[in-house]
């Protein structure tokens, strides 16, 4: 379908909202949506936070005149919901307000969804339009749609190297690859991610907290691979500050928000990741070290990577991981960021 430089325009406009909830609507997905009457945009929302309004209610919510909405136009950038979750379905709401026409990005592939929404706003006699930049609000809401097509959160590597191509010296001392402009901008990152994991060797010497500090936000879930249950109860990891779970081969219980989950070692890390997908983790970021790192790379279990090359040098340690996708490149105040995206099949 061929759509107009204003439909653009507009939906371009409904994407820029859709990511005002990002860090803060997951499980859902991000979602924005513009009114418009006469070529003027009359209302705006998006999702705010998991469990409020929807984009499509806070935008109906923002026009003055509501007389105008049966003449006016509905850009949203994912199919309107057509079930009871915790708000009432958004598709009921633009059919009773009698929206003249509804444009949408992408239609939803959430089963309790897909196709529903398109169906009522079209027995209501409103005219739908599908895949207005269709691939940005797919590439917009990709954790989202990796949870519901794959069960599994999307995942992200995300480690710093040397110049001379090492995640951390011999000793597995890793301070300071990155500089602090790369270390704040990991910290933007945790804020906009469910979960995040490394192994039991960077628990034990780097005895990381994986909280948010250097940017606001929320805290991600914290993760740790300790497989023989061996790593010291006085870690930050298990401060009970944030809750934190614990992948083992010895037990499953929990002790306020610290959880074990025992999993078989044969099928390790496939366990893990699919827990994740049935506790709705949409997202996870693995910070290593190198042996986790290279276990989620052999499994294939990973959709993009962040790696942050210094023009430090250590001249020996433990190498980093290697990659063959291609890469985009920015520099990060002397850093060199490197993000690395497999080719999805959603």
């Amino acid at each position: 379908m061929n759509f107009s430089e204003a439909d653009i325009r507009f939906m371009q406009r409904a994407i820029e909202l859709a990511a005002l909830g990002r860090g803060h609507v997951s499980p859902n997905p991000m979602v924005g949506c513009v009114i418009v009457h006469e070529g003027r945009i009359i209302g705006e929302g998006w999702h705010r936070k998991y469990g409020e309004a929807h984009a499509e209610v806070n935008a109906i919510n923002s026009v003055e005149d509501q007389s105008l909405l049966t003449e006016s136009i509905c850009y949203v950038t994912l199919e309107p919901c057509a079930h009871h979750g915790k708000t009432p379905p958004c598709a009921d709401l633009l059919v009773a307000m009698k929206l003249k026409k509804v444009v949408i990005a992408v239609v939803d592939s959430n089963p309790l969804v897909g196709g529903k929404g398109i169906k009522r706003l079209k027995d209501a006699g409103i005219e739908v339009e599908t895949g207005c930049l269709e691939e940005e609000a797919l590439e917009q809401n990709v954790r989202f749609f990796t949870m519901m097509d794959k069960k599994r959160p999307y995942i992200i590597l995300k480690w710093a190297e040397t110049a001379d191509g090492f995640v951390a010296r011999s000793n597995f001392d890793s301070k300071w690859i990155s500089n602090e402009y790369s270390r704040s901008l990991v910290h933007q990152w945790r804020t906009e991610e469910d979960a995040i994991l490394v192994g039991s060797n960077t628990a034990a010497y780097d005895n990381p907290s994986l909280n948010v500090r250097s940017w606001v936000g929320n805290d991600p879930l914290r993760i740790v691979i300790d497989r023989k249950l061996s790593l010291k109860s006085d870690l930050n990891l298990f401060d009970q500050s944030i809750p934190t779970i614990v992948y083992n081969c010895q037990k499953t219980g929990q002790e306020g928000k610290l959880e074990w989950v025992k999993l078989d070692e044969a099928e390790f890390i496939e366990s893990l990741v699919k827990d994740l997908g049935q506790r709705k983790v949409q997202s996870l970021i693995v910070e290593g070290g190198a042996t986790v790192l290279k276990a989620f790379i052999e499994e294939g279990l990973w959709d993009e990577a962040k790696v942050f090359a210094s023009s430090v040098e250590f001249g020996d340690g433990i190498p980093a991981p290697k990659l063959s996708q291609q890469s985009t490149v920015s520099d990060v105040m002397g850093d060199e960021l490197r993000i690395y995206k497999r080719t999805r099949s959603l």
